[in-house]
């Protein structure tokens, strides 16, 4: 079983995590992967689902924050522009976004033969990491199949970290990288939610890390220029507006602050928002709808939830990620082993 950041006594902040630790502790939010290991391939597809229906008709609410916009992903655009989510979203590597673009425009149509024709098209969102230096980017190996099984097997257990998914090939601060999730568990009007975060980590230059104890981790590799990239998914059960959702979103960036992380010129920074309390019906008649939106005094423990899930999620990315040699031999370490040694070593 992998291992994660709590495993090894770190732990991110003061609030308390949810049942499962996951962006699964969200109810109805949904987990997939696929993983691709083979020869030097380490890729795959990783799906998150916000709820079991037809997300196209129900659409949820949905920000973006772009941290550093050297990246690649399709869609954001539109949820910016309209405030919505309406597919699923899929995280695999830079050439493989076409791709499962198109998986997520077939499944859409299968489910609403209307799109395009009788009523608006599709805005598919497929977000991406370059995992080039541990897979062989060049192979194009990422299929509709494999979209079409990542979100097949979605489901909202306990999410599966590190070498998983579009995670397989990935690097963090010199260290394996990959899937890592966290969330944080929230008291408003009087019942519980959850601000949960799933992150694609594939960032910060080698000797950067900062724990949260202060240790600096070193996996023994050259520093070179920051140029990889961090996906960042939250999703969260609590009503908000769109101007308030993006608020949050973008408090995503003080978790990767902390670690250690400047957003380099080459690195593709980007976090991603949905909340499930607010739906929109896509065939909608009335003129108008009703809105909850969140009392804007109570919205630092969401900016702070936000701060320490991704902050977690990028050490369990890591803990979880076994080391891995890939393509033309280049090596990443496991940060869960130099946990280890240091352990032992004490």
């Amino acid at each position: 079983m992998s291992m994660i950041a709590r495993d090894f006594g770190i732990l991110c902040g003061t609030l308390a995590p949810g049942a499962r630790n996951a962006i699964t502790d969200v109810p109805g939010v949904r987990v997939g992967h696929y993983t691709i290991r083979s020869g030097d391939l380490n890729t795959g597809v990783t799906a998150i689902l916000p709820h079991g229906q037809n997300l196209y008709r129900r659409k949820v609410l949905a920000a973006s924050d772009v941290i550093n916009g050297f990246g690649k992903s399709t869609g954001l655009v539109q949820v910016d522009e309209l405030g919505t989510l309406e597919t699923p979203v899929l995280l695999t590597n830079t050439f493989g976004v076409g791709t499962c673009a198109n998986a997520l425009i077939r499944e859409a149509i299968a489910a609403n033969p209307d799109i395009g024709r009788e009523t608006a098209t599709v805005n598919p969102v497929v977000c991406e990491c370059n995992d080039g230096a541990l897979s062989d980017i060049q192979a194009l190996a990422v299929t509709e199949d494999h979209a079409r099984i990542a979100l097949a097997s979605a489901t909202g257990d306990d999410v599966a970290e590190g070498n998983v998914g579009a995670g397989a090939g990935m690097s963090c601060f010199g260290f394996k990288g990959g899937i890592g999730t966290s969330s944080r568990r929230l008291k408003l009007g009087g019942k519980t939610h959850h601000v949960g975060v799933l992150v694609l980590s594939n960032f910060g230059r080698a000797g950067d890390l900062v724990l949260p104890d202060g240790r600096r981790p070193s996996p023994r590799a050259i520093a070179g220029a920051e140029k990889g990239s961090v996906i960042i998914v939250l999703a969260t059960d609590i009503a908000m507006e769109h101007r308030q959702l993006k608020r949050v979103v973008r408090r995503c960036g003080a978790g990767l602050a902390r670690l250690g992380a400047y957003w380099g010129h080459g690195s593709g920074d980007i976090a991603l928002g949905f909340s499930t309390a607010t739906t929109f019906d896509h065939d909608e008649r009335d003129d108008f709808i009703a809105m909850t939106a969140l009392n804007e005094a109570r919205i630092d423990e969401l900016f702070r939830a936000a701060a320490e899930a991704t902050q977690e999620a990028v050490l369990n990315s890591m803990c979880a990620a076994e080391a891995v040699r890939g393509r033309a031999g280049d090596f990443r370490p496991s940060l869960a082993d130099w946990l280890r040694s240091q352990a032992a070593s004490a």
